[in-house]
């Protein structure tokens, strides 16, 4: 790994990749320290410091709570994908757009911004409308009109759509996923203040080492589990029977033998993210009806309030759900048996057709277990831990881990296959350069 960012700093090309992604996400990292016009910063964020926005806060960087011009961030265009993506699998206009080759993922694209900008704008005016009906979260000079919700809404429109510019041009020019790396430095930014936070608590006694160093001591195995659950796969063992077309010397020989990779973790965060958009739910209700409905409210307050039991139960139940809903519809047994089939491979002991498909349906379905299984570790853990080590002041997030590893682990990927690119292009060349002198 070392090697391979010692290599990239030093090759020119990767070199002005890696300083261009940096300025963009300082320019994305500027823009959340601004924050939007007739928003009272202060009082706003010590409303919302009681876990009320919860994983999503912490994605964007704490941005939500402060409601800077990059409130929204990504959120709005990771909803909008997903939404799209679940869509492709089951409209037929969007199925046929997605097999269209580059044409296609094109217009995808396209209508994936417009719904993330559509969406972001129902988010934004909802958001605008908590903040208005509460006088103290106005800003001095600004009035909880019209104009305050409007101006509030088109600057959370404007950065949705140049939270999404940054991301696109990352990826095209730069190094890795731009919206991944957006979503990254989110979670990083907030790291500083905190560790500063728990480092005063130490010094001032309040912290004793004891539970510093088992803090610390689980933060590092968290994230050495992440790694190894993150990079596991079921390999299914494949076999052609006939080669397969192409150039001279590139297509399968008969009787070749590989692999179809599967992961343990297919859906990533996205149950998690999904999870706590709809456990918002009813802590919005809660604040909503606090005067009108105090039963509704208490009710809310006492079981579905972050990190009391019935809260955590739920969470694991539709971080269960979400990940075989999501793997289902990623996945699909059915169509991978018949490209298996139209290419001549099989699964050794297993007959083609319906039987392969539900070979590896039951392959997937177990792994979804273990997925979810995990995930739900991951969310549920930093609650017992913080709750045991009295340690609140770090925001111990293991599905932040696992965003910073995975985009890590992506990224350092895409950096080592274009030094190898340039690897084999210099290789090349040295040899029809030597060629033509000879």
């Amino acid at each position: 790994m070392l090697r391979a960012f010692r290599e990239a700093f030093q090759t020119p090309e990767l070199l002005r990749k890696i300083i261009f992604t940096l300025l963009l996400l300082a320019v994305y990292r500027l823009g959340s320290a601004i924050p939007t016009p007739g928003v009272n910063v202060a009082a706003l964020q010590n409303a919302t410091n009681n876990d009320l926005f919860g994983l999503l806060s912490f994605i964007s960087g704490g941005n939500l709570t402060q409601f800077s011009i990059f409130a929204l961030g990504v959120l709005p265009y990771i909803t909008a994908s997903i939404v799209i993506q679940l869509l492709t699998k089951t409209v037929p206009q969007l199925e046929k757009l997605s097999k269209e080759g580059e044409e296609g993922r094109k217009r995808i694209n396209q209508l994936t911004r417009y719904a993330a900008v559509g969406l972001g704008a129902f988010q934004a005016l909802f958001f605008s409308l908590f903040i208005t009906s509460n006088p103290t979260f106005i800003a001095v000079g600004w009035d909880p009109g019209l104009f305050t919700v409007l101006v509030m809404v088109l600057t959370q429109i404007a950065g949705v759509a140049l939270t999404m510019w940054i991301g696109e041009r990352i990826t095209d020019v730069g190094i890795g996923n731009g919206i991944s790396l957006i979503i990254v430095s989110g979670i990083i930014g907030v790291y500083p203040g905190e560790i500063a936070a728990t480092a005063e608590l130490f010094r001032s006694g309040q912290l004793t080492l004891l539970p510093l160093l088992a803090f610390i001591g689980i933060i590092i195995l968290t994230i050495v589990g992440i790694v190894y659950v993150y990079q596991a796969e079921r390999r299914v063992p494949i076999t052609y029977a006939r080669a397969r077309g192409g150039a001279a010397g590139t297509g399968r020989r008969a009787g070749q033998a590989t692999w179809l990779p599967i992961k343990v973790n297919q859906a990533g965060v996205i149950p998690v993210i999904f999870a706590s958009a709809m456990l918002i739910i009813p802590n919005l209700i809660a604040t909503a009806t606090a005067e009108r409905a105090p039963q509704v409210n208490e009710f809310i307050q006492t079981y579905l309030t972050f990190g009391t039991p019935w809260y955590m139960a739920l969470e694991a139940l539709l971080i269960f759900g979400f990940t075989f809903l999501y793997n289902s519809v990623q996945f699909d047994p059915k169509r991978i048996s018949e490209q298996l089939r139209e290419s001549g491979a099989f699964i050794p002991g297993v007959r083609p057709g319906v039987p392969t498909a539900q070979f590896l349906g039951n392959i997937s379905a177990r792994l979804s277990l273990w997925g979810a299984a995990f995930l739900v570790v991951l969310t549920l853990m930093p609650q017992l831990v913080q709750s045991l080590t009295g340690i609140t002041t770090f925001m111990f997030s293991g599905t932040g881990l696992l965003i910073i590893a995975g985009v890590a682990l992506e990224t350092l990927k895409q950096l080592e296959a274009q030094l190898t690119v340039r690897r084999y292009d210099g290789f090349i060349r040295k040899g029809r350069l030597r060629d033509r002198t000879t």
